[in-house]
């Protein structure tokens, strides 16, 4: 009932916030696979929908007194705007953490990105960051030179991969436009690669987001320490009859069977493929990638398409023999009377 009250104050604002569906944040949680004694972070918690899912993760986890304790300083959220932050601090204690750890601050100027050390890392970080939204001037200088940029969702990102300690899980949802995006989106992306190994991208359908909006999104799961080798997508599916997400049919936790099913025993299908990394780099870092095992509606199969053009050649040639024709009968006819 929260959740819902929570998803119905929810609209997307200049920062490009939007509520993010509890099967996504599931799912999302799921597949990182946080242990208790790990430290969970999401730098843009909003409402805290991954931070509640990330608690009763771990809740399950839980045996003892001291487990408890240990639970309860196992999440940790910043939030910059008073109304999500009020929110994500109620949602916590109504799921019984007595002392939420969500800072009331924007995570891209806390401190200088330089400043952050080993001590300030953690295990997981799960996270939806704005996208669409840019940053006021000034907070990009708090990044390197080759990472500064006013749009928040990059900032975001630079800061993720940074604050995950060595064998820690990243995941974090990115709209196409990161995907194909040049400049720092480039040499974002190239970072990413190079300190963190990109296992997996989910391909989300159209409408996960609605009504906030229809921008196509994507789910990429890391872990940091090892540089990419390759990288698995997997194109979730519309389900049968459906031609989008709406807010009245939403993306459901059961959708992500697929997913789970095939996770740990990956096999290239109709909707998985896999891009080993010299590929990537000769793309010059663009992970856009279309599903190379479907036929793309836009364009169509090759042989049929040549067939219909020379079927419409054909009925053309026709149709203009049969102009010429009545042209020239028309044309005789009026010789003939004069």
């Amino acid at each position: 009932l929260y959740e819902k009250i929570l998803r119905d104050l929810q609209s997307a604002g200049n920062a490009g916030e939007y509520y993010t569906p509890r099967a996504v944040t599931q799912f999302m949680v799921d597949m990182t696979d946080p242990q208790l004694g790990d430290i969970v972070l999401d730098p843009a918690c909003g409402t805290g929908g991954f931070l509640v899912c990330a608690l009763e993760h771990l809740r399950n986890q839980v045996q003892t007194t001291g487990d408890l304790d240990t639970l309860g300083r196992s999440i940790r959220g910043v939030e910059k705007k008073p109304l999500p932050h009020l929110l994500s601090i109620t949602n916590m204690i109504l799921h019984d953490v007595e002392t939420p750890q969500i800072a009331r601050d924007n995570a891209l100027t806390r401190r200088p990105y330089r400043d952050y050390g080993e001590a300030d890392r953690v295990q997981v970080i799960v996270t939806n960051p704005p996208f669409g939204g840019t940053e006021e001037p000034g907070v990009e200088s708090n990044f390197p030179a080759q990472f500064q940029t006013k749009e928040t969702a990059d900032l975001f990102l630079a800061l993720i991969v940074h604050l995950l300690k060595d064998g820690g899980q990243g995941a974090i949802v990115l709209p196409d436009g990161s995907l194909f995006g040049e400049g720092v989106k480039t040499r974002l992306k190239e970072h990413l690669l190079e300190r963190c190994n990109l296992h997996t991208v989910v391909r989300l359908p159209n409408g996960v987001f609605a009504p906030y909006t229809d921008i196509n999104t994507n789910l990429l799961f890391f872990t940091k320490g090892q540089p990419t080798q390759e990288i698995w997508y997997f194109e979730h599916p519309l389900p049968e009859r459906y031609k989008k997400y709406t807010k009245t049919r939403p993306i459901r936790i059961e959708e992500f069977e697929l997913e789970k099913a095939w996770w740990n025993d990956r096999q290239e299908t109709e909707r998985a493929w896999r891009v080993d990394i010299a590929a990537i780099k000769a793309r010059n870092y663009n992970l856009d990638i279309k599903n190379p095992n479907v036929e793309d509606p836009s364009h169509g199969d090759p042989v049929k398409l040549l067939a219909k053009y020379q079927t419409l050649q054909a009925e053309i040639s026709a149709a203009r023999a049969a102009l010429r024709d009545e042209l020239a009968a028309a044309l005789e006819g009026t010789l003939d009377v004069a």
